[in-house]
């Protein structure tokens, strides 16, 4: 323990690990508790008011939130849409790609509280342990990491009752199902997704079912960036994504299961609904289909899948995701337009876009229908020289594998 200074910055939520760990570490290790709730999208102020009071019952020396939702886009999420990431061509990095900017919130506070100790709710079971511990290691390696969940290998009940004991009153019945919301996505966890079979039940879903009609929409994106829905257009990228979720999410859009490996080795799933982030993700890929060469869409696939994979995995402070970034940043120069989608109860279609930077212009020719940029001479000389090396291969080989037959 570092004797010489009894802060301790906790990453709190105002769940039960969260209440768990400020009572333990006054009560138990004599330690100055300062309770920071890190806002990036999933909390509304008057949750946050409910988090603060519950935290000052507990008796934490001072309660902080901050709302970073901004933030969070502007140094992550707009790289996941500039990349079209999705992880195992499924996840929208919903959870993943929150905790890191959560991360780096706690530990910046921890540098202007001057805390000794920087502490987290994570279990021993999880990802968010790894990225919680690699942000503090890499941004405050002074401050010693506290885990005592994971430490002392806490079951639910053991938490429980040591917070009755401390005469802690909350609602200790366990939810049915585990809802983590965000501007990004919202997971939900359950005992189905313990299994490998079984699939989420209606009633587990965070919002229900209420649009039945197919309803016509557009997205105007700028640079890569949504600026517009409807014809709305929004001062920033965050309300356009708030906007588009409220409208979406009431279809059932967006909804699935994903399967993946944990950075701890194991392979888990989890349950989430992200109407928004897979419809943007989907029109803005189409539209970069329209105006971006084949090259160009191909080097993105190839350093978009390591982005989201490194990110996934805690590695957001390594500067190669810099390097990527600015990569990103740069393809997007000419991905502006608009993109018409069509929502309907539990899917949405792409229709198609309009760009003034569409590369698929009937001025250079139609596909298979006519060309104005060619001739059948030009065609068949390319045929020539493109299928050359393979021609010399098979008629210098062809002798040897007539010996084979």
């Amino acid at each position: 323990m570092n004797k010489g200074n009894k802060k301790v910055v906790l990453a709190y939520s105002g769940g039960l690990d969260t209440t768990y760990c400020a009572i333990y570490l006054n009560k138990v290790k004599g330690l100055e508790v300062h309770a920071l709730t890190v806002n990036t999208g999933g909390f509304s102020k008057e949750e946050i008011s409910a988090i603060g009071e519950r935290a000052k019952k507990l008796g934490v020396a001072s309660f902080k939130s901050v709302d970073v939702t901004e933030d969070y886009y502007q140094s992550c999420i707009r790289y996941l849409i500039f990349g079209n990431v999705l992880k195992n061509a499924t996840y929208p990095l919903s959870v993943s790609a929150e905790r890191m900017v959560q991360a780096i919130a706690v530990a910046k506070y921890v540098q202007e509280t001057g805390a000794g100790y920087v502490a987290h709710g994570s279990t021993g079971a999880g990802n968010d342990q790894v990225r919680f511990d690699m942000v503090f290691q890499s941004i405050v390696p002074e401050a010693e990491i506290l885990t005592p969940i994971r430490d002392l290998r806490l079951s639910r009940e053991q938490e429980i009752s040591f917070l009755k004991e401390h005469g802690v009153t909350m609602n200790f019945e366990k939810a049915q199902y585990s809802i983590n919301k965000g501007l990004w996505g919202t997971s939900v966890g359950g005992k189905e997704t313990l299994t490998s079979k079984e699939y989420l039940p209606e009633n587990a879903w965070p919002t229900p079912v209420s649009s039945n009609k197919p309803e016509k929409i557009s997205l105007q994106f700028e640079k890569g960036e949504l600026v517009s829905v409807n014809d709305k257009k929004f001062d920033h990228p965050v309300k356009a994504i708030q906007f588009l979720q409220a409208l979406a999410q009431p279809f059932g859009i967006g909804r699935d299961i994903h399967v993946g490996d944990t950075i701890i080795g194991i392979k888990g799933r989890v349950g989430f609904e992200a109407a928004a982030p897979l419809i943007i993700i989907k029109a803005h890929h189409l539209l970069e289909k329209h105006t971006l060469t084949k090259w160009q869409l191909y080097w993105k696939d190839q350093l978009s899948a390591w982005y989201g994979n490194w990110l996934h995995e805690g590695q957001m402070l390594d500067p190669t995701m810099r390097n990527i970034e600015k990569f990103l940043e740069d393809t997007q120069a000419t991905v502006s337009g608009k993109v018409f989608v069509t929502l309907d109860p539990y899917r949405f279609t792409v229709t198609g876009v309009e760009s003034p930077h569409d590369l698929m212009s009937s001025r250079f020719g139609s596909y298979g229908e006519m060309n104005s940029g060619w001739t059948g001479t030009d065609v068949k000389g390319i045929a020539k020289i493109f299928g050359n090396q393979s021609s010399i291969y098979h008629k210098i080989n062809e002798g040897s594998q007539q010996e084979k037959k």
